[in-house]
């Protein structure tokens, strides 16, 4: 008659020596949409454009690498499920900003909540240091994205990456 507390055991084992075969890789998984994840520079032109050209600043061209870089934040923090500049993982901003390969200089704006592009970004002007980010003469690219929290209940999680 077999041992069945032995296969129990056994069982539990190799579930979960699968499961720790399987952290590695999620790990490693810094980038990752957690609900829907989407770029939203092309809606933010307009937004953006008009902060800056009514304080005297020329206007920021929608760039991809940039939207790329501010989806992988948007997405790191909706599936950590809060807002953070640096992963869990210890990947600070300057080194997302190297992964990404944007050179000069670079800021990043967050946001978490229920709101449309708008308020977002009457939000970040109320506020000195991301009104500072938006308004800095070097700057001349954007990339804006967004990640929805788990569980449907309509949170965004947001990034604004600058660059010049």
């Amino acid at each position: 008659m077999p041992n069945t507390s032995f296969q129990i055991s056994r069982r539990h084992f190799i579930g979960l020596a699968a499961v720790g075969t399987l952290l590695p890789l999620a790990a490693c998984q810094t980038i990752g949409p957690a609900g829907n994840s989407m770029g939203a520079s092309a809606s933010a032109s307009a937004n953006i454009n008009n902060i800056r050209n009514g304080n005297g600043l020329s206007g920021l061209e929608s760039d991809a690498t940039l939207e790329r870089a501010a989806g992988q934040q948007a997405a790191y923090m909706a599936k950590a499920g809060r807002m953070v500049h640096t992963t869990g993982w210890g990947k600070s901003f300057e080194a997302r900003v190297k992964t990404n390969e944007i050179h000069g200089a670079a800021a990043e704006n967050i946001a978490m909540g229920r709101m449309d592009i708008d308020r977002l970004f009457a939000m970040w002007m109320a506020s000195p240091p991301h009104r500072r980010n938006m308004l800095d003469a070097r700057f001349k690219r954007y990339g804006l994205a967004y990640a929805e929290a788990k569980g449907g209940s309509g949170e965004r999680y947001w990034a604004l990456v600058l660059a010049s």
